[in-house]
């Protein structure tokens, strides 16, 4: 499996103020884990660290504790959010519902471009499992669940995945990097299509719920392997 870059870096944007630009590097460093939960997130640090002065780090960190990424702690600062029970299953639950909904909806909807789109999309998947890059398999399963969205037909609907699309890819991104789980994830993947092809919407929303149960159940594992290896005496 190929290892994480380990050293967060800003990729610098010629059209983003550099705010945006350390807003983005820092929210991908929490959603894809080089920064870790509880990590104490110290202005000074990842100034030098990024190369910038203390200004965009502030901006970021006010940003990113809006989008419930980051927690003010009393006397420590700004810390990345844990991953706690209740804030999987509040994301899960909500993604879960808007998934189904437009799983059905494809499979009454979807179009001959879509369908096209939606395949590519699949191909992507498997060819990015085969490689074992976590964020690879990440990028093109956004991509393949983002393309039964669009085949919906429900520009609301689109918004509303869209809003929850960076909570989600948290733990999207945290259920992928267990290699053991890819075969599994990429069955699911094939029934979904399937399910649209044959547009069996019965079939489609329980694959969806199937594959979001899934997601839930490995992550709360680890969260309670975590807790239990906390709890161990050094």
């Amino acid at each position: 499996m190929k290892k994480q870059d380990d050293n967060l870096q800003v990729n610098m944007d010629e059209f983003l103020p550099l705010r945006d630009v350390v807003f983005k590097t820092l929210r991908r460093g929490i959603l894809t884990g080089e920064l870790k939960p509880g990590e104490r997130l110290m202005e000074i640090h990842l100034a030098n660290r990024l190369g910038v002065s203390r200004t965009p780090i502030r901006e970021a960190i006010r940003k990113l504790e809006l989008e419930g990424l980051v927690t003010m702690v009393p006397r420590r600062g700004a810390e990345v959010a844990n991953i706690t029970e209740k804030n999987l299953k509040d994301v899960l639950e909500v993604r879960q519902a808007l998934e189904s909904l437009a799983i059905e909806l494809a499979c009454e909807r979807i179009t001959e471009e879509n369908k096209q789109e939606l395949k590519e999309k699949l191909d992507q998947v498997e060819h990015a499992v085969r490689t074992e890059d976590t964020g690879a398999i990440a990028s093109a399963d956004v991509a393949f669940h983002d393309a039964i969205v669009e085949a919906s037909g429900n520009g609301r609907l689109i918004q509303l995945v869209s809003n929850l699309g960076e909570q989600m890819y948290r733990y999207r991104f945290e259920y992928i990097k267990d290699v053991s789980k890819h075969s599994q994830i990429m069955s699911e993947h094939r029934t979904m299509y399937e399910s649209i092809m044959e547009k069996d919407k019965k079939k489609a929303a329980q694959i969806v719920k199937t594959h979001i149960d899934n997601q839930e159940e490995a992550i709360m594992r680890k969260i309670q392997r975590d807790k239990t290896a906390e709890g161990k005496p050094e």
